[in-house]
């Protein structure tokens, strides 16, 4: 059984440096491996998460002790908790683990075992925990990776904030990933998704328990709105009009306790200052910053592409992904049609495992040799 388990990386020698120039003498990353890396540690397949993801891709996957510990927000969950994209992974599925040592590792900024502002030391607890982008959480996976003795990814594939991940990791590693696979994500934040970051973001910080960050309860409701705020993008008119229509339920609209269910569930079992500093990473995101633009950026990316857009998404819509299907040569471009929004990207698991597993059976159609 796949593990949930945390490496301490980096050193006072060998520091973190970040993009705003911060240095950190020590990182932890929690990270799971589904499968078996072979001996030439070229069978990798990474699978980068989303916002409020962790590294649990498939279901069943164990907690290490040392990393319940270390996460509060774990306390519920056992071990034969669904994963996330269970769908897609496993034998005879588009991520087999009889073929591909399949990775995920919890983003830098997190909750969930990898350093964030809930489980660091000072100077760097709490709001102090210093700014990230997409590319340091990419500098980051690279050096797990390293530790891990992984020299070669035969893909990259993450949906939202992961496929924002993946597009970083074709450009910043490309002698390392041999393709990539965007889902439902963007090449830059765009306006109207930063409008969105911009309401949940206040919405956590004019909460009264939230005290600049330096709160000793959650924030409950702030983080609650920010959920529910959050929700409302992922989904559609037509999936709500479809689910909930105007029923009643305790004399409540049925939509209005949903998205107090999901609101409540999200405090359970995430941190407030964790979601302020993924959500600036994702305003930050832009992969053609320093590059000359996105055209010039994406133009640099030589790797087969599958680009995967959904049809009914609102929060990134489909013309993102095709836009990032033209700019990178060669690409694919397919798309989902689902009532259900950007959710379907977890929702719909068994369309996009058939385009995964067709674009990666076309490009790796012979078994990568498996550690013996």
């Amino acid at each position: 059984m796949a593990t949930v388990q945390r490496v301490k990386l980096f050193s006072e020698e060998h520091p973190f440096i970040s993009e705003s120039g911060t240095v950190m003498p020590a990182l932890h990353v929690a990270y799971s491996i589904y499968g078996r890396l072979n001996a030439t540690g070229d069978n990798a397949v990474l699978v980068c998460h989303a916002l409020t993801g962790d590294a649990r891709v498939g279901d069943n996957t164990g907690i290490e002790d040392d990393v319940r510990r270390a996460v509060p927000f774990y306390k519920n969950v056992t071990d034969n908790d669904p994963g996330w994209w269970n769908g897609l992974l496993g034998p005879g599925k588009a991520l087999d683990t009889e073929k591909y040592a399949v990775i995920c590792a919890n983003i830098p900024g997190s909750c969930y075992g990898s350093s964030g502002p809930s489980d660091t030391p000072p100077p760097f607890d709490g709001p102090r925990f210093p700014a990230l982008t997409i590319r340091d959480m990419v500098h980051v996976h690279k050096a797990l990776l390293d530790n891990l003795g992984v020299c070669r990814l035969q893909t990259v594939i993450g949906g939202s904030l992961g496929g924002m991940q993946a597009l970083e990791w074709a450009l910043c590693y490309p002698e390392m990933v041999a393709s990539v696979i965007p889902v439902a994500t963007a090449a830059r934040h765009s306006p109207w998704a930063m409008a969105f970051s911009h309401v949940m973001r206040q919405a956590i910080q004019n909460d009264p328990r939230f005290n600049a960050g330096d709160y000793e309860q959650q924030p409950e409701r702030g983080l609650s709105l920010a959920r529910q705020i959050a929700m409302i993008s992922y989904r559609t008119a037509g999936s709500f009009g479809m689910r909930f229509g105007r029923t009643r339920q305790k004399g409540r609209f049925a939509v209005q306790n949903y998205l107090d269910y999901q609101g409540q569930k999200l405090v359970q079992r995430f941190d407030a200052n964790a979601l302020l500093v993924l959500l600036d990473a994702m305003d930050s995101h832009d992969v053609g910053r320093g590059r000359g633009g996105i055209n010039a950026a994406l133009g640099c990316i030589t790797q087969p592409a599958l680009c995967i857009g959904i049809e009914s998404d609102l929060l990134y819509p489909a013309w993102e992904q095709q836009e990032i299907a033209r700019m990178i040569p060669g690409a694919r471009y397919a798309e989902i049609a689902s009532p259900h929004g950007h959710d379907a990207f977890l929702i719909e698991q068994e369309r996009l495992n058939q385009l995964v597993a067709a674009f990666l059976e076309e490009r790796y159609g012979q078994k990568k040799e498996a550690a013996s």
